[in-house]
């Protein structure tokens, strides 16, 4: 780092939902110095004329310029664009980078240009993330999956999985697409993307490393009508009964600030605008059913991001990320 005490941030794709998360986060962040926000479509416009809501709490303006004056790099951008950005720029090797994007999340994509990276997903593997140079952020989605299914897998004891899950419209991004506009969204529901969707693949990558004889996932997504926030449930056959299962997932996550087991059901609001995640557990015959809570834009993006860069530079984990639901 330039010093004992600051942490000099560059962010790539400043103007989208997971740039802005990023920005409102890096803001308030105790250690933390926003050199530059990168966005070519609005360079040179204040930050505030695209994220509103920041009039007041900064100056700071987009940038088509890139510094390598900086200890981290947030990509910020969509899929495939990392990739592209980092054949088309040349950022020194001391600068650690979190990509937000799918681009190296799994590992046959892992290396680039000289660089390796690493599954960001802090319940899983924290000590290799703190030794690490370069983070690929998990996917909103596969977050949430995997903080439901993670204890099991350890422990070697998960079957065939039936999960369900919806999400807000910010899940889709920034640019409006049909099934994002609001005459559209509002007071209406759809699955896509049944058993095909793209997060299984880092999910499954995930559990194989964990229990070898797994092979078996299934997810039907479905979009909700509200703007962001992540809910899933998932069931699997276990042996395991109720207070058993909760001893399993209350050991794991002991020492992970962020993921709390819940032995009330949990709901959406309880999330919304935090980077915790939530789970609770029911058993209904063999079957356990393991409910999970996220926001997609914090702990299934920026927030975990940040929680990366936390544990990357030494900082405690939950620094700059001690945030407010917003419960009615």
């Amino acid at each position: 780092m330039s010093n004992s005490s600051t942490i000099r941030a560059g962010i790539i794709g400043g103007a989208g939902y997971t740039g802005g998360e990023m920005l409102r986060i890096l803001l308030n962040h105790p250690s933390v110095e926003i050199v530059f926000i990168h966005s070519r479509s609005n360079a040179g416009e204040a930050v505030h004329t695209v994220h509103g809501d920041l009039i007041g709490e900064t100056d700071l303006h987009f940038s088509s310029e890139i510094s390598n004056d900086i200890d981290v790099l947030f990509l910020c951008v969509g899929h495939g664009e990392a990739k592209t950005f980092l054949d088309n720029n040349k950022i020194s090797n001391i600068i650690k980078i979190i990509d937000l994007s799918q681009d190296f999340r799994l590992q046959k994509d892992a290396a680039r240009n000289g660089r390796q990276f690493v599954y960001g997903l802090p319940e899983l593997q924290k000590e290799e993330i703190q030794k690490s140079q370069n983070i690929a952020n998990p996917g909103c989605f596969a977050t949430a999956i995997q903080l439901g299914l993670l204890p099991l897998a350890k422990e070697g004891i998960l079957n065939e999985v039936h999960t369900t899950g919806i999400t807000g419209s910010t899940g889709a991004g920034q640019k409006m697409q049909p099934t994002s506009h609001f005459s559209w969204r509002a007071n209406n529901i759809q699955a896509y993307k049944s058993l095909t969707h793209q997060h299984l693949n880092e999910i499954m990558q995930t559990i194989s490393g964990l229990q070898p004889t797994h092979k078996s996932l299934n997810f039907i997504p479905w979009r909700g009508d509200f703007t962001r926030g992540i809910y899933v449930t998932s069931y699997t056959q276990c042996d395991l009964n109720l207070d058993e299962a909760y001893q399993l997932y209350n050991n794991y996550y002991a020492g992970h600030p962020f993921t709390h087991v819940s032995n009330d059901m949990i709901d959406l609001k309880q999330v919304v605008n935090t980077n915790k995640c939530l789970v609770h557990l029911e058993k209904a015959g063999d079957n356990l059913i393991i409910h999970s809570a996220i926001d997609n834009l914090l702990k299934g993006a920026s927030g975990q991001a940040v929680q990366n860069m936390n544990l990357l530079f030494g900082l405690n984990e939950t620094e700059g990320l001690k945030l407010k639901a917003t419960s009615f």
